[in-house]
């Protein structure tokens, strides 16, 4: 027979990841990064919007209006996928459509009013999730975090190609 206190153990050592797993940068990395996307995504979802809205918006509102295929690239969002995502944000008045003046066939999409007070509540919203995400870190200690993520990630991604002036109008 065994006593509580061995049953307990037991259960303890069930639900305890091994130590060799527990040391595995790109496990924890994974598993932090299924936590922190099921957090954001679901924080988001309260305000019915989506990371590629942000993404878009941002992009946007740091660098201007662009084509489709330059906010494609700067997002990450495949270009099939951003028509979907834009045609959602013009629906909303957050994104605006017009053709490009020195190509008809490409439309240049430029952020509303409303787009850019929609942006300002996004990041409210992410700064409370990612305060939430990070909360076990002092203020030092996430500042030091995500230095050493955008390290890792620069590191490992490879450099796009610079941009062809023949592919995309900047305005």
């Amino acid at each position: 027979m065994t006593s509580d206190a061995e049953a307990m153990d037991v259960s303890d050592r069930e639900r305890r990841t091994p130590d060799r797993l527990r040391k595995q940068a790109s496990r924890l990395l994974a598993r932090l990064s299924t936590q922190s996307d099921r957090l954001i995504v679901e924080g988001l979802a309260r305000l019915d919007a989506r990371k590629w809205h942000y993404a878009v918006l941002a992009s946007l509102e740091e660098y201007g209006p662009a084509s489709q295929a330059t906010l494609s690239r700067r997002t990450g969002i495949y270009r099939s996928d951003m028509v979907g995502v834009l045609n959602d944000l013009a629906e909303r008045d957050l994104v605006e459509r017009t053709p490009d003046p020195d190509d008809r066939r490409r439309n240049v999409i430029t952020i509303t009013d409303r787009g850019n007070s929609r942006l300002a509540l996004l990041d409210r919203t992410l700064d409370d999730l990612h305060e939430q995400l990070l909360a076990p870190l002092a203020p030092a200690e996430r500042d030091q975090f995500v230095r050493m993520l955008t390290r890792l990630l620069d590191h490992h991604t490879p450099h796009p190609p610079s941009l062809d002036a023949s592919d995309d109008h900047q305005p």
